[in-house]
């Protein structure tokens, strides 16, 4: 394991066979931005139980299928009054979790070569948690996963979208490495729904390399911190 300080960000370099093992449970936060129960779905609960299972994490989940999500309508209400967005619909779950976690996962489907705009809500209005406390996922890991009907129809413009996200909001991002998931999990389902998501053997490869570093990071950086805090 390499670590690299600059600043008040930790950025470390942690080989995906490497046999780290966590001292504190850790808290993962998984976000599912498709409409429906389908092939993201899927991919985001499949990683989710990847985790708990090898590395007994403990979990949490949001979908926003049938969620009550408004668009960000730049109205700067958060920006002024310091209390949270002025929608209060079904994001709020997502406010709280994201503080809670020590580590996110998001999962898009691939829409017009981007995020699904149910993903880009979700991203959009953490404006609102910002505009409370710029630092709210500050050196969190998080890693992005990407479905797409067409082998080459955009997984990887998704991921970046998302690993913006998290740099724009100065969590870590997080790849599974050369040889397989350079960005991320990127899936083909072939438009068949969970069951490509299922077929797709090279995309749970890349799913779990890119969970693996996830979980190693964040153990890494959880331990950093309850360490420190003993100290005091």
């Amino acid at each position: 394991m390499i670590i690299f300080k600059f600043n008040a960000v930790i950025y470390l370099s942690i080989p995906a066979n490497s046999n780290y093992v966590t001292e504190h449970r850790i808290k993962l936060f998984g976000i599912c931005g498709s409409p429906k129960k389908g092939a993201t779905d899927y991919i985001v609960q499949e990683a989710l139980k990847y985790a708990k299972e090898k590395y007994n994490v403990e979990t949490e989940y949001f979908s926003a299928m049938g969620k009550k999500m408004n668009f960000c309508i730049h109205c700067d209400y958060c920006i002024r009054e310091k209390i949270g967005c002025i929608h209060k619909d079904d994001l709020q779950e997502v406010y709280e979790k994201l503080k809670w976690a020590d580590a996110v996962i998001i999962g898009t489907p691939v829409y017009q070569g981007s995020v699904s705009g149910q993903t880009k809500v979700i991203m959009d209005r953490c404006r609102a948690l910002a505009a409370q406390d710029s630092h709210f996922i500050l050196n969190k890991p998080g890693a992005a996963f990407a479905v797409g009907g067409d082998r080459i129809g955009g997984q990887e413009s998704s991921i970046q979208a998302i690993l913006d996200f998290y740099i724009i909001n100065e969590a870590i991002p997080v790849g599974g490495g050369s040889f397989g998931a350079n960005l991320g999990g990127t899936f083909w389902s072939k438009d068949k729904g969970a069951q490509g998501a299922k077929e797709d053997e090279e995309g749970l490869k890349s799913m779990r390399k890119t969970m693996i570093r996830l979980i190693k990071l964040a153990s890494i950086l959880n331990n950093k911190k309850s360490n420190e805090n003993n100290l005091k």
